[in-house]
């Protein structure tokens, strides 16, 4: 079996495309299950974030698999295979192990070094052992990802080396309108995102923060976790006029803000009060597909800032990074990974090679008991002893040396000793070979 990753991102797609690709939890559901379904798919987990989708499977043929997954994403996408192969991406075997571990450190995230990804990934794993789509391989390949990514954290201090989309958003937000400490801020949402929003903007202390969500008592417990107030979904827009900075994740498939329903609530507001609303606003849309109407970009005193401002704010600020050790670790774990995941590989042949040798050492203690069955049982436990001795000699060279080669892919003495002594273990080793040409590995 092999590892395949294929998908979009930032790195890879323009906004526009990653907003057609956008999928809820009930679409990458979907998803998992379609790619899990192809013939060529023995494991399948999906990433789906604002800035990225992918599928990361174990196949057993390369091209087959490209064309399941490929399938399955203009099934779940609506987009074409031609437009989805424009933007689309595929890594296999090594470059496959090295991309989600630095996905996992934040090093593809657009914001990087931010740890959100970390509850991503562990989310789109628990999801497709919900589906059923996980198994050793890359429930294994996750794992060590998320340890590759906690110890970026730790150890290197990577959150620190970066602003997150939060706190970009707010940094360029106070550019316009002012010190956040000055701010009114909205925060629409009460998902992932949303919370570290909320948290983010506590720290900077505004005059007020306002939270608006569907469901009343998310709103009600994030306002109460960040010192803001809550207000219902339908006063979202008259919540949006009083407001100096907004910060939108609502994770919906369409726009929640339009434009005529914040101008007839600033219209509304100046009303009762005889002034303007606010003198200025800046909307941060974090969401993808974005939760705000182009058209409000058109209102006076108002910018919108959306997901592909801030990633070039960020791409920037970026430049002047130095994420050498990361890349360090990254490769570092890579080694280490393949390493281990081509023991367990000769594994079942080194215990294919024991269990013949046990089988054949039984055979002849029977025979040597069927022509001298009245050997006294201390004389037979030596011949025993002797006959384990013997065996124990002749394994240990090729045992030790078939794990000395696991650093340097031993699968192929596994196969030739698979080959001299004609064994069958249960499973083969079969991802040393090449990658198919134009393929990163």
């Amino acid at each position: 079996m092999s590892l395949v990753v294929m998908g979009l991102s930032h790195r890879s797609s323009p906004i526009d495309v990653l907003e057609r690709v956008a999928l809820d939890e009930v679409g990458a559901q979907l998803l998992v299950g379609a790619v899990a379904a192809g013939e060529n798919i023995a494991e399948a987990v999906v990433v789906a974030t604002c800035n990225r989708l992918e599928v990361y499977a174990d196949v057993d043929a390369f091209h087959g698999a490209v064309d399941d997954i490929g399938s399955a994403l203009v099934e779940a996408t609506g987009m074409s295979r031609a437009a989805l192969g424009d933007h689309c991406y595929v890594h296999y075997e090594d470059r496959a192990i090295a991309h989600v571990f630095q996905l996992a450190c934040g090093l593809d995230s657009m914001a990087v070094g931010e740890p959100q990804i970390l509850g991503q990934l562990r989310t789109s794993l628990l999801s497709a052992r919900e589906a059923g789509t996980v198994g050793p391989a890359l429930n294994v390949l996750f794992q060590q990802a998320l340890r590759v990514g906690k110890r970026a954290q730790s150890e290197l201090d990577l959150a620190g080396t970066n602003r997150s989309l939060v706190a970009e958003g707010l940094a360029a937000a106070a550019e316009y309108v002012g010190p956040v400490r000055d701010a009114h801020v909205l925060i629409v949402g009460a998902g992932a995102m949303s919370g570290l929003a909320a948290a983010t903007v506590a720290r900077e202390q505004p005059r007020a923060i306002t939270v608006v969500n569907r469901t009343w008592e998310r709103s009600l417990r994030l306002a109460q976790g960040s010192g803001g107030a809550p207000r219902p979904w339908s006063e979202l827009h008259d919540a949006f006029a009083h407001a100096d900075i907004v910060l939108t994740c609502t994770g919906s498939l369409g726009h929640v803000i339009h434009a005529d329903q914040v101008a007839q609530a600033r219209h509304e507001v100046a009303q009762r009060t005889g002034e303007r609303c606010v003198q200025r606003q800046v909307v941060v849309d974090l969401a993808l597909p974005r939760d705000v109407d182009p058209d409000v970009a058109l209102l006076p005193n108002l910018r919108v800032l959306g997901l592909g401002e801030l990633g070039e704010r960020l791409a920037h600020r970026e430049q002047g990074s130095d994420l050498s050790a990361v890349q360090a670790l990254v490769t570092s774990e890579v080694a280490a990974y393949l390493v281990g995941r081509r023991g367990q590989e000769v594994a079942p042949t080194v215990t294919a090679l024991r269990a013949r040798a046990a089988e054949v050492m039984a055979a002849e203690l029977s025979r040597l008991d069927a022509k001298v069955p009245h050997m006294d049982e201390p004389t037979r436990a030596e011949v025993q002893r002797t006959l384990h001795r013997v065996v124990e000699k002749l394994l240990h060279a090729p045992t030790v040396r078939v794990k000395q080669l696991t650093g340097n892919d031993g699968s192929d003495y596994a196969r030739a000793l698979r080959e001299l002594f004609d064994l069958h273990p249960g499973e083969a080793a079969t991802s040393g070979s090449a990658p198919p040409p134009g393929v990163t590995r």
